[in-house]
C-alpha cells in the first residue's frame, strides 16, 4: 500500500454512480451463502470434536473442492485490484513471471511436498524440530509465521474496502468490520471444512466477476484486438526486457525469479496452505492439488492482467487518476465497472461479490492456520493445556479462531491511520518470510546443517533483510514512475474540471510486490544497494539463510548422515551427504590424523583418529541394518 496520491484538483465522489438496489441484494447474497456455508458445515460435523477434523478435515476431503480452496486462500482482493493497475500504468512485463511459477511449482511438487505430507504434520513447524531437534527454532519460525500471518490478515482486509469505498456507499471502515465479523464466524465454528466450502463460493466468483467485466467491455470497445492494439500505442506491451541490470524494477530475469518465489511464497511453507494439502487423503493428490493450483493461477492472474489492459483501452485518453476521479491506482478497476457497467443492474454487484470473495477467502485461510499455529507450537505441549481432551482442545481452537478473526479485523480498521507505515509493514512481512523459507530449504536440501547454524543463519538473514528494506524506504529512490498517461480528450461535460499544477503519482504494489517495496526511477545514475529491483529481494533472504546456515554449521560441526532422522530431507540430498561423507574419511591426509565427530544420543563427544571414527561409523550403520 501507499500514500494517497496528491490532487490538487477536486471531485465531488457523490456524483460518480453508485450500487443500486439489484447490487446490494447481489452483494448481500454472497455474505449470506458463505455465512450458510460455514454454518451448515458446523451442524454437519458437530458430532466429531476432534482437532484434526477441525484443522484437516480428517485428512479424508475431496480433492476438487480443496483445489478451489487453495487458489482462493492465496489470491486476495488485492491480486484482482493490483496486478489490473500494474497493467494499466507499467504495462506487462510482470506478465512474465508466470514463467518463474514452473520451476517454484517443480520445486514443491518434487521435494518440499513428499517429505511434509508423509511425515503426517498438523503445523509446518513441526518439521524444524523433527529435522533440527531444537524447539528454540522451531519457536522462532513460528514467530516469523505468525507476524507474516497476523500482518496479511489487516492488510487483506483494508486494502480492498479502501479502494471499493469510492463506488459503493459503504464506508472503508464499515466494509471491514462487516467482511471481518462474516469470516471470522464461519471460519471459527466450521473449522476447515467451512473454509474450503466457502473458497469455491468464493473463487468461482472472482473468476465470474472479473470475466464478466472484460466481456462487456470487449465487446463495447470492438474486440480483443482493439485492446491490444490501444495498449501497443502506449507502450504497454513488453514481455522480453532482457536489461540484466539488477536495478530495473522489471526484466524478464527479474520478473522470473519473483515468479518462482511467488509460488515458493503461496504454497511452499504458508500453513495455511499446508493445511490444504493436508487434508486430502494420499500424497499423489496433494501433488495434483500443486498442478491444479498453479493451471488455476495461470488462468486467473492471465484475467487480471488482461483486465488491466482493458481499463487503459477505456481509459486511454482520459486517464481518472490525473484528472481527480480516483486518488489511487487500484481504483481504475472499480471506477471502470461503475462507469460503463452501472446501467446494467447486479453487474457491479457481482463484480464487488468478486473482489470481496478475495478478501473472504484468504482471511479465513489465514484465520484458521493462525489458530492451529498457536495451538499447535505453542500451547497444545504446554503443562496446562496438554492433558485436555479433545473436545476441549477444539472448543479452544474456535476461541483462538475468534481471537485471530477480532484481530485482523483491528488491523484492517488501524490500517488506514499507519499511511506509510503500512507500506513498511508489509515489506518488512516479506523480509521475514525468505529467512523462514531459507531455513526449511536448507534442512530439506543440505542434511549437515546442524540447529545452530540454522538458529544463526535465519536470525543474520532476517536482520539483514529488515536493514535493506529499511534503507531502501529511508534511501531508495521511492515509487516508480508510471508510462504515459492522457488526458487529452477529457470534455468538461464528462470529468471534473483538472488542475496539471500538482499530480503527485505514488503508486500501491500490486499483490506479489507486497513482499518489498525496493524500486527505481529511470533516469538516476548514482545507485546503490538499496535501489535493487523488489523482484530479487526474496530470493537473496533465502539463499542468505542457507548459505550463512552451512557455513556457521561447518564452522560448529556439521551433523554426520546417522544424526538426521529419517524422512526429513530429500533422498537425493541424503546420498549426496553420505557420498561427501566417506569422500572425506578416505582423505585422512587432507583431513588431518584426527576429526571430531558429533555425540550421539547423550553421549558425551570426545577426540578420536580418523581411522577410529570410520570403524564406529560403519559399526553404527552395521548395527542399524
Amino acid at each position: 500500500m501507499s500514500e494517497p496520491i496528491e490532487i490538487s484538483s477536486t471531485y465531488d465522489a457523490t456524483s460518480s454512480p453508485k450500487f443500486t438496489a439489484v447490487d446490494y441484494l447481489v452483494f448481500c447474497s454472497m455474505l449470506i451463502a458463505s455465512l450458510a456455508i460455514g454454518i451448515y458445515s458446523a451442524l454437519k460435523g458437530r458430532g466429531n470434536t476432534s482437532t484434526n477434523d477441525y484443522l484437516l478435515g480428517e485428512r479424508s476431503m475431496s480433492t476438487i473442492p480443496v483445489a478451489f480452496s487453495l487458489l482462493g486462500g492465496v489470491i486476495s482482493a488485492i491480486a484482482i485490484l493490483g496486478n489490473a493497475s500494474e497493467m494499466y500504468f507499467f504495462g506487462t512485463q510482470l506478465v512474465t513471471c508466470l514463467l518463474g511459477f514452473l520451476p517454484g511449482c517443480l520445486l514443491i511438487h518434487k521435494i518440499t511436498l513428499p517429505i511434509f505430507y508423509n511425515l503426517k504434520l498438523v503445523s509446518l513447524n513441526q518439521y524444524i524440530e523433527l529435522r533440527y531437534e531444537s524447539r528454540v527454532l522451531r519457536k522462532l519460525v513460528s514467530m516469523l509465521q505468525l507476524l507474516n500471518t497476523v500482518s496479511v490478515m489487516g492488510v487483506c482486509l483494508y486494502a480492498p474496502s479502501l479502494a471499493l469505498s469510492t463506488v459503493t456507499n459503504i464506508s472503508t471502515s464499515t466494509s471491514v468490520a462487516i467482511m471481518g465479523v462474516v469470516c471470522t464466524i464461519y471460519f471459527s465454528v466450521g473449522g476447515v471444512k467451512a473454509v474450503v466450502y466457502t473458497d469455491v463460493l468464493q473463487t468461482a466468483l472472482m473468476f465470474l466477476g472479473v470475466l464478466v467485466v472484460v466481456v462487456i467491455c470487449c465487446v463495447d470497445l470492438g474486440g480483443v484486438s482493439i485492446v491490444w492494439n490501444t495498449a501497443l500505442r502506449g507502450s504497454r506491451i513488453e514481455f522480453f526486457n532482457l536489461e540484466t541490470s539488477l536495478y530495473v524494477r522489471h526484466t524478464l530475469w527479474s520478473t522470473i525469479a519473483l515468479g518462482c518465489f511467488i509460488m515458493i511464497y503461496f504454497t511452499g511453507f504458508q500453513q495455511s496452505s499446508y493445511q490444504r494439502f493436508a487434508s486430502v487423503n494420499t500424497l499423489q493428490s496433494a501433488k495434483s492439488l500443486c498442478v491444479a493450483f498453479t493451471v488455476g493461477l495461470y488462468f486467473l492472474w492471465l484475467l487480471f492482467y488482461f483486465s488491466g489492459l482493458v481499463a487503459y483501452a477505456v481509459y486511454s485518453d482520459c486517464d481518472p487518476l490525473t484528472s481527480g476521479r480516483i486518488s489511487k491506482p487500484d481504483q481504475i478497476l472499480p471506477i471502470l465497472v461503475m462507469d460503463k457497467l452501472s446501467s446494467l443492474p447486479g453487474v457491479p454487484g457481482i463484480f464487488v461479490a468478486a473482489v470481496y470473495g478475495g478478501v473472504l477467502s484468504s482471511f479465513s485461510s489465514y484465520g484458521n492456520s493462525l489458530a492451529c499455529l498457536i495451538w499447535e507450537d505453542f500451547l497444545k505441549d504446554s503443562s496446562y493445556f496438554k492433558d485436555k481432551s479433545e473436545k476441549t482442545a477444539t472448543n479452544i481452537l474456535k476461541l483462538l479462531s475468534v481471537i485471530g478473526g477480532a484481530i485482523g479485523v483491528a488491523l484492517g480498521l488501524v490500517a488506514g491511520m499507519l499511511g506509510n507505515i503500512l507500506q513498511v509493514a508489509l515489506s518488512l512481512n516479506g523480509a521475514l518470510y525468505g529467512p523462514m523459507a531459507g531455513v526449511f530449504l536448507a534442512g530439506i536440501c543440505t542434511p549437515w546443517v546442524n540447529a545452530k547454524g540454522a538458529t544463526m543463519g535465519c536470525l543474520l538473514s532476517v536482520i539483514y533483510t529488515s536493514w535493506m528494506v529499511g534503507g531502501s524506504f529511508m534511501y531508495g529512490r521511492g515509487s516508480p514512475v508510471p508510462l504515459p498517461l492522457s488526458t487529452e480528450h477529457c470534455g468538461m461535460n464528462m470529468w471534473p474540471p483538472i488542475n496539471h499544477s500538482h499530480v503527485a503519482f505514488n503508486t500501491s504494489l500490486v499483490s506479489v510486490t507486497e513482499i518489498d517495496n525496493a524500486t527505481t526511477i529511470p533516469g538516476w545514475e548514482a545507485k546503490s544497494i538499496y535501489d535493487i529491483s523488489y523482484c530479487y529481494s526474496g530470493w537473496i533472504a533465502i539463499l542468505l539463510t542457507i548459505l550463512l546456515s552451512n557455513l556457521l554449521s561447518l564452522c560448529t560441526g556439521p551433523l554426520s548422515p546417522s544424526q538426521v532422522t529419517e524422512g526429513v530431507v530429500n533422498p537425493t540430498c541424503r546420498r549426496l551427504h553420505q557420498w561427501l561423507c566417506s569422500v572425506f574419511h578416505s582423505f585422512p591426509r587432507t583431513l588431518g590424523s584426527k576429526n571430531r565427530i558429533h555425540k550421539e544420543g547423550n553421549t558425551k563427544m570426545k577426540v578420536y583418529t580418523l581411522e577410529t571414527e570410520v570403524v564406529n561409523m560403519q559399526a553404527h550403520d552395521h548395527g542399524r541394518a
